[in-house]
This record gives C-alpha cells, structure tokens and sequence, in this order.
C-alpha cells in the first residue's frame, strides 16, 4: 500500500480514508449480529433458521440498497449519497438496541440492509473515479480491507462485552455502539470534493439512470457481473454468518477461544485484500479472481470437512481468511471498469449488490440444513458451492485492468 499512498495527492488521501473509514464502520456494525446470534437465539427463543433469517433479510435489502444508492450517487453525487447512507446504517444498528421482540429485529435489520449496501457503491465508485488508473486496484483493495478492521473491532468488542456483561445486556451494548459511525459523516463533509463526472451526471434522469445498466451495449456485463456478486456474497454470508457459533458450538471453544480463531481469519482477510489489489494490478482483474475463487474451494472444504485439531484449525485459519478476501478486494475496480461514466454508480452498486438477493438465502439454508447434515458441512457445502459461481462468471468477463475513464478524475481535480 505504501507506494501508490506516498505518490497519491492530498484529495485522494482524504478519499481514501474517507472510504476506508465507512467501509470499516459499516463492518463493525454488519459482523455485530453474527457475533450476537448466540445471544439473540436465547433471548427471544428463535430457531438457527431465525436466526439465519435475520442475515438474510440485512442482504436482501443490501441489495435494493446498493443499487438505488449507486443511482443516487450518479444522479446527485457520490459524497452527498455517502453521507446518507452511512446515517442510514448508523442508526438502524443502535436502534436494535431497544428492540423488545424479534420482529421489530428483522425491521430494523432490513433497514441496515438499506443503508449498508448503499454506502458500498456510493464509496467504492468516489474511490475509483478519483484514483489514477495504474494504481486503482490496490488502493480499492486497501479500501476493501476495511472490512476486516471493523470486523476486528466487533471481535473485539463482542468478546468485552460478553465477557463482563450478563448475555442479556451485552447484546444491547454491543448493537449501541453501532451510533459510532454517524461521526464520520463531519470528516466526509470537510474534507471531500465531488469528482466532476459525478456532478455531470446529475443531468441524467433518475429512472434513466436507474435502467441504463440494462441496455444492450452493458447487459452483458450486468448479467455476469449478477452472477459474480451472488458466488462472492454466497460464499461470504455462508461462511461467515456462522462461524462464531459453529466454532462456540460444534468445536466448543470459549467466547475468548472463538475470538482467538477469528482474530487469525481477520488478520488474514486484511493481508488477502492488500495482497488482492497488488495482485489485480499486476497479473489482471480475472487472472487474480480465478486464482482466489479456486483457493477459496480448496480451503473450506479442508477446513470444514477434514479432521482437525484445533490447532490444525487456527494455521488453516490464514490462508482461509486470506483466499476469501481476495474476491471482494478485486470487486470495485473491476466493476467500476465495465461502465461507462452515467450509470457507473447504478451498475457497481448492482452487480456488486444483487448477489445479495440471491445471497440472502445462504445463511438461511445453512441454518436449515444444519439441523440435518450438522452445522459444519452445512456451511462447507454452500461456501464452495457460491465460489464455484464466482469462478464461472469471472471467466466470462473481459479484461479491464488499467482502464483509462472519459473523464479522468484526478486530472480534473487537481486542474
């Protein structure tokens, strides 16, 4: 990261951590419910198949989300989109402190699905549109590695809370604290100027906008790039929405022990989207793909089905972490590259965000099919199944590295 950074302007600087920060905060709220399932099963006596719903229902809106937030973003600009969705999800997330039954939950859960796949493209796209080309893959997998900070901080949250408060409080506490990223919203506004094309865009309507994507000129690129979204979000949810419990519950590990385990996936998934960015700039946007999407097969079907020890389990851990966050890291910059300047926010934020429609239903069926198969295979089985889908889209996607925009951004911003 430390060469494209030190060569990067002031502006770009500003919007990267602008980005970074969002992304980081809109993790720290996302993984929160993942790490409460436990406790919210208990506290409302709900089924895992509940429970997977609950994520579910965040990635199904995240969907409605992202794509009315990318359209937004092109038709009244990236930083005003940004600012309102990071407020979006802020405040459904400390709202599920003060829910009394588990459908109020799922409303608000919805709600932070709304806000959540939205913030994505609005900063993905501001980050792409302002980088210069030769470096934009690794600065957006930079961005993307934001993830795993805000999934660090919830880790590490969840375990405080957990461990000194009683389970009932501790998950109140912990979705509180959710209100933290509205602070981001003041350093948007000070520091961060509205790359030129977004603003030209604001001649577009937003119904045009909206449609563009499926013209035939990118159709084609919309319908794979679905197909890329629903494989990298499958894979994600299925693996992630139940791994806290699956560690806690099937390999009986404490909260403290189960904290340990992801804490070794999050360090990786960090060094996986940096190294994905190096990577995609490097060998392609595809190449870089095909080579995480085949590692990440590999992995989880050792990982979930081979007879480990815990120890065993904690080394296979990085390079699970590692493989998976390739994927995603490589997801902006690719799909900001399939679009042409007017509906570049809309078909980001939908190629990136349908997956999410058809994703929603993972970590429901990981749920049922546990109480069938057991929870381990259950997760196995669909993980691989969603990264087999990101392979064959990916394979049928051109080659977009070092792609020049209409307009370029940084060129216009520091005329």
């Amino acid at each position: 990261m430390s060469n494209w950074y030190q060569d990067s302007t002031p502006l770009e600087r500003r919007t990267f951590w602008a980005s970074f920060g969002g992304w980081a905060l809109d993790a720290l709220d996302v993984q929160m419910f993942s790490l409460a399932i436990p406790a919210l099963i208990a506290a409302f006596g709900i089924t895992k198949a509940q429970a997977g719903l609950l994520g579910s229902i965040t990635l199904f809106f995240g969907a409605f989300g992202g794509w009315l937030g990318g359209a937004l973003g092109d038709r009244f600009g990236r930083v005003n989109a940004l600012q309102i969705t990071v407020a979006t999800f802020a405040l459904a997330t400390f709202a599920c402190a003060f829910v009394t039954d588990y459908n109020q939950l799922l409303v608000l859960k919805a709600i932070q699905g709304l806000g959540f796949g939205a913030e994505w493209a609005c900063g993905a796209v501001l980050m792409a549109e302002i980088i210069r080309p030769d470096h934009r893959g690794r600065a957006l997998g930079a961005v993307q590695s934001a993830w795993a900070v805000g999934w660090g901080a919830a880790v590490l949250l969840s375990a405080v809370v957990f461990t000194y408060l009683p389970k009932d409080i501790a998950w109140r506490v912990l979705f509180a604290a959710g209100l933290v990223p509205a602070l981001l919203i003041l350093y948007i506004r000070r520091g961060i100027v509205e790359p030129p094309r977004a603003v030209k865009a604001a001649d577009t309507p937003f119904l045009a906008t909206i449609s563009g994507i499926f013209k035939p000129e990118v159709l084609r690129s919309t319908l794979i790039g679905g197909l890329f979204g629903i494989g990298a979000h499958g894979g994600y949810a299925a693996l992630t929405t139940f791994l806290p419990t699956y560690l806690r519950e099937v390999r009986q590990l404490s909260v403290l022990g189960s904290s340990g385990y992801l804490a070794v996936i999050i360090v990786a998934f960090f060094c996986g989207c940096v190294a994905s960015g190096v990577l995609s700039d490097r060998i392609g946007r595809r190449a870089n793909v095909a080579l995480f999407a085949s590692a990440c097969i590999a992995t989880v079907l050792v990982y979930i089905f081979a007879p480990l020890s815990n120890a065993q389990m904690l080394v296979l851990g990085f390079p699970l972490g590692f493989f998976s966050a390739g994927i995603p890291a490589s997801m902006a910059a690719l799909f900001s590259e399939l679009y042409p300047a007017g509906v570049r926010g809309t078909g980001v934020g939908f190629c990136y965000n349908f997956g999410r429609v058809v994703s929603a239903a993972f970590p429901f069926l990981v749920g049922y099919l546990s109480e069938h198969i057991g929870l381990g295979p259950a997760i196995g089985i669909d993980a691989a199944f969603a990264y087999a889908l990101v392979l064959l889209a990916v394979l049928m996607l051109p080659e977009t590295r070092g792609k020049v925009f209409e307009q370029p951004a940084e060129a216009a911003l520091r005329a």
